[in-house]
């Protein structure tokens, strides 16, 4: 697995201080202000890039990154979730909103009927959704339909030694504790699509984190915990296991590869959408985050970047 860009991780600890973080790095003002970079004065247009907390890491890299490009546009990142980011979007206070999830069709008559725009939708990047354990947990592979009985409502799977897991070291007995995500969450709305299934709901008593880095830096500190987080938030106190699609089928492990050649099960794109088309300087930064540059820095970061056509 590629390893994440941990100088900026370190910097941008979570998606609510990637606004601070973002004007930071960029070392400049609000928009309409007047900047001296590059010896001359030039006014910047702020651009308000905000949602999926998921992609809030590779959001800020990008932003940091493109100030050297386009010294006249200052990207703006901050998190919240998908949810908050559309929902940015169709309120106007967002101009660009990431997602890890489809913007959903009463979201897109929400836009049309406030806005009278479409949602133009582009894909910058593929995630692999990984289910992560406690580094000294023994567990090594899951099947879809042993993690949908462990998240499912009317889920059977309550213990680790159903798993065929005797004990963990450092564990309090054998109860599976359950991490997941809060419902404005693109990746929360992804999970429960492909594992828990759209007409069921998640078994209630799991504890459901803010942000993608919540999941695992909990899962890290509690061994007998289970939770699901993008493939670029791995750290060394947790193990990401394996994931068959069903009983008998292959166990693959997150990795660019088995996302690329799609043989990992649990994998999503990743979106950014505008309120019509993009303005130009929008789709010039959007198409900048596609090209050669903006796709080796998403997998520096941890994700996988888009197939070329």
């Amino acid at each position: 697995m590629t390893k994440p860009n941990s100088l900026l991780r370190g910097i941008c600890d979570s998606a609510t201080l990637a606004l601070a973080c973002v004007v930071f790095l960029s070392g400049c003002g609000k928009s309409g202000t007047q900047s001296s970079s590059g010896g001359g004065s030039e006014k910047k247009t702020t651009v308000a890039n905000i949602g999926s907390d998921t992609m809030v890491n590779i959001a800020a890299a990008w932003a940091e990154a493109y100030g050297a490009v386009d010294k006249t546009v200052l990207i703006e990142v901050n998190g919240g979730g998908s949810g908050v980011g559309i929902k940015g979007l169709i309120n106007g206070t967002a101009e660009i909103a990431n997602s890890s999830r489809h913007i959903e069709d009463k979201e897109r008559a929400e836009l049309k009927e406030k806005r009278q725009l479409d949602a133009k939708e582009f894909i910058v990047g593929i995630d692999a959704l990984s289910i992560y354990v406690h580094k000294d947990n023994p567990l090594n592979e899951i099947t879809m339909e042993q993690l949908g009985e462990i998240y499912r409502s009317d889920g059977k799977i309550t213990k680790w030694t159903e798993l065929g897991v005797s004990s963990i070291p450092g564990g309090k007995g054998d109860e599976i504790i359950r991490v997941s995500r809060q419902n404005n969450s693109g990746t929360y709305e992804y999970f429960k699509e492909v594992v828990v299934g759209k007409r069921n709901e998640f078994k209630l008593g799991s504890l459901d984190m803010n942000g993608s880095k919540d999941v695992v830096e909990l899962v890290g500190k509690t061994p007998n915990a289970i939770g699901y987080s993008g493939m670029g938030y791995a750290n060394p106190s947790v193990k990401t296991i394996k994931v068959a699609k069903k009983k008998g089928d292959p166990y693959v492990a997150p990795s660019i590869a088995t996302t690329q050649d799609k043989s990992y099960p649990i994998a999503r794109p990743m979106f950014v959408y505008t309120a019509g088309e993009p303005a130009p300087h929008l789709k010039k930064y959007i198409d900048w985050t596609l090209s050669e540059e903006g796709q080796k820095l998403l997998l520096s970061t941890g994700y996988v970047p888009v197939p070329k056509k």
